[in-house]
């Protein structure tokens, strides 16, 4: 047995104070002034919450171990307070086969440390040509995407969207057209193709990582004409980060960072709802891919998994902008909801996928710290509230600071 003592807990949109007893792996009890003959965790001064949900996450194998590994990724996941992620496709092998799916879920069973579901690929290899065995893997899955490049074939959009309708399954869409590319117009042109799609099927359709003004009104209008079936995400970088803030490498992934315009319509969708969640698009690579002193020639991506949080916590619910309800619901509830993940809530008779966080005390981000392999990130020297004391999932103490 693990009781969590003295922390807050958010119940009607206030903290309140509560300490939360865990017997088996499982929620025993919430309440007031709980004693057990047991492991104790103080949480004073933090915040107890149900782990966060990721469900954009690029954990590297099978194939780019030298990036990161299935352990040093859900550890930095662990050290974030995230307890369960959904992992890209951009993996060697792709798994746009069951046979090729297969290897990532053995290795995920070997050496995660906490919940990891798989994208499966729309295309094989992401290659855009030919597409992926759907039918072979639609029940190992919960989603599809051809994340970093796009589904730019048509032909193949449309047979993946009629496929994810028939076997309930989301598609995730990187959003790129294939003329525009990189561009603002890249993306919102993709998103204004893409949502006929989803419209003409009515099979649940997720934009990641959005980006500019025009793909959430596009999104939003369709929202209001009744398609709650339509769905996106923002990350942390687009809602803090500008195009005239970059320094290095680090500030380099794609979406690129954008206008200081569309950052301000990027948070704006937050706050409406139009984004229904934040995800990180942990995405590490090596210090060799990230330090050439000609930008262009760094690869896209940063890491996030440890630094998602902490950044809403104090840019957002800190400053008054969002409720902590709204931070639980970006965070937990609607990704699984969207994503139709097994159900955590911190209630009596839950798995105890828990995070505690210390949301008193601020804390600057540094190097050696970090847990990911990768180091690629623009928010180290950092000042942020809510870095994790403990994690537990499934009632494991799987990080402590």
């Amino acid at each position: 047995m693990i009781l969590i003592k003295n922390g807050k807990i958010v119940k009607n949109n206030e903290l309140v104070n509560a300490d939360v007893l865990i017997k088996d792996g499982i929620i025993e009890k919430i309440g007031e002034n709980i004693n057990a003959e047991c492991e104790v965790l103080d949480a004073d001064g933090c915040l107890v919450m149900p782990g966060a949900i990721d469900v954009h996450v690029h954990l590297r194998e099978p194939g780019y171990e030298y990036k990161e590994t299935i352990k040093t990724g859900t550890l930095s996941a662990a050290k974030g307070g995230v307890t369960t992620i959904m992992s890209m496709p951009n993996l060697k092998p792709c798994p746009d086969s069951l046979e090729n799916l297969n290897v990532q879920l053995e290795r995920i069973k070997e050496s995660a440390i906490v919940n990891v579901y798989p994208y499966g690929a729309v295309t094989v290899g992401e290659k855009g040509s030919v597409r992926s065995n759907i039918e072979g893997f639609h029940d190992k899955v919960l989603a599809i995407t051809d994340d970093g490049v796009g589904v730019n074939n048509l032909e193949i959009l449309d047979e993946a969207c009629k496929l994810a309708k028939e076997y309930n399954l989301v598609i995730a869409s990187h959003a790129e057209h294939e003329i525009y590319k990189y561009a603002p117009a890249g993306e919102y042109e993709a998103v204004r193709r893409e949502i006929e799609y989803a419209k003409k099927y009515g099979c649940r359709y997720h934009f990641c990582h959005m980006s500019t003004a025009e793909s959430f009104e596009a999104i939003r209008k369709a929202q209001s004409e009744g398609y709650s079936n339509i769905t996106c995400e923002v990350a942390p970088h687009h809602l803090v980060l500008n195009e005239s803030m970059i320094k290095n490498g680090n500030w380099k992934m794609n979406p690129p960072l954008r206008s200081e315009e569309n950052r301000l319509a990027t948070i704006e969708a937050m706050l409406d709802g139009t984004a229904c969640m934040v995800a990180s698009d942990h995405a590490p690579h090596s210090k060799e891919e990230k330090t050439n002193p000609e930008y262009s020639k760094n690869l896209n991506g940063i890491i996030g998994l440890e630094t998602m949080m902490p950044i809403i916590i104090t840019e957002f619910v800190k400053t008054g902008k969002i409720s902590w309800s709204r931070f639980l619901d970006l965070m937990v509830y609607n990704p699984i909801k969207v994503f139709n993940l097994p159900k955590r809530d911190l209630a009596a008779g839950y798995p105890a996928d828990i995070a505690v966080l210390d949301i008193n005390n601020s804390h600057t981000y540094n190097e050696d710290e970090i847990l990911s392999m990768g180091k690629n990130s623009p928010f180290i020297g950092n000042r942020y509230y809510g870095f994790t004391k403990y994690t537990l999932v499934n009632g494991k103490l799987v990080y402590k600071n």
